[in-house]
């Protein structure tokens, strides 16, 4: 039986993101201005036709499942990797630092700013409307940040974990990521996240606050074949 983080887009928009999608029962979407995530409820021939669809001719679209990536005609991978899928599904050690505080509208564009630098995954200024972020800030400039990305029945997904170059090794993705975790297992959720699987050292540290590896993940940036 499939498990609904196997194809965590087409989950979160049949779900609890519905209202962003773009598509219907076959494939969906993300708006482009928010993420740029796409999936197929199945890899039947009809369902990866109606993705085709959806992919205008000067974009690209990534997916993510544990599934091999099947592509109809006329949708090509221009670059594909593995990915790993991790889960937290005890509770965390409780972290309490006045660094950290809610991010807002009105820090959007440090946000990206940030996103841009450091390169933690697809983020926009849209990025706001999935879920809440938290950030530190020093001397009122934000250089550390996480947040919510996809929504499933049960589970949110820790993402945007990121640290101006100028602060890593100070401990404050870890702080961000047990706080972040915390937030969604409080509400009764279980936190999950993804990485590279070539990204040892993220792996490690998400093992080491108490994250475990559920799935390996494919991954594949897909564009208009020609």
């Amino acid at each position: 039986m499939k498990h609904v983080l196997d194809r965590p887009v087409w989950s979160a928009l049949d779900t609890r993101h519905q209202a962003f999608a773009q598509g219907d029962k076959l494939a969906r979407r993300y708006p482009l201005s928010i993420v740029p995530f796409a999936a197929t409820a199945t890899d039947d021939a009809e369902s990866l036709q109606a993705l085709a669809k959806l992919v205008s001719p000067d974009e690209s679209v990534i997916m993510l499942q544990a599934d091999a990536i099947a592509l109809p005609v006329g949708l090509s991978a221009i670059s594909t990797a593995f990915g790993v899928q991790m889960v937290a599904e005890t509770p965390l050690r409780t972290v309490s630092d006045e660094r950290v505080q809610p991010l807002t509208q009105d820090d959007a564009a440090e946000m990206l700013a940030l996103a841009s630098l450091t390169r933690p995954g697809p983020f926009t200024l849209g990025a706001l409307s999935l879920g809440e972020f938290w950030g530190v800030k020093v001397e009122g400039r934000l250089v550390a940040m996480a947040g919510e990305r996809m929504k499933q029945p049960g589970y949110t997904e820790l993402s945007g974990v990121c640290s101006h170059p100028e602060f890593r090794g100070g401990g404050l993705g870890r702080l961000l990521s047990v706080f972040v975790a915390n937030q969604i297992l409080a509400r009764g959720e279980i936190p999950y996240l993804h990485a590279y699987a070539t990204n040892a050292a993220a792996i490690k540290l998400y093992e080491s606050i108490g994250f475990r590896l559920r799935s390996a993940m494919n991954v594949a940036v897909v564009q208009r074949a020609g």
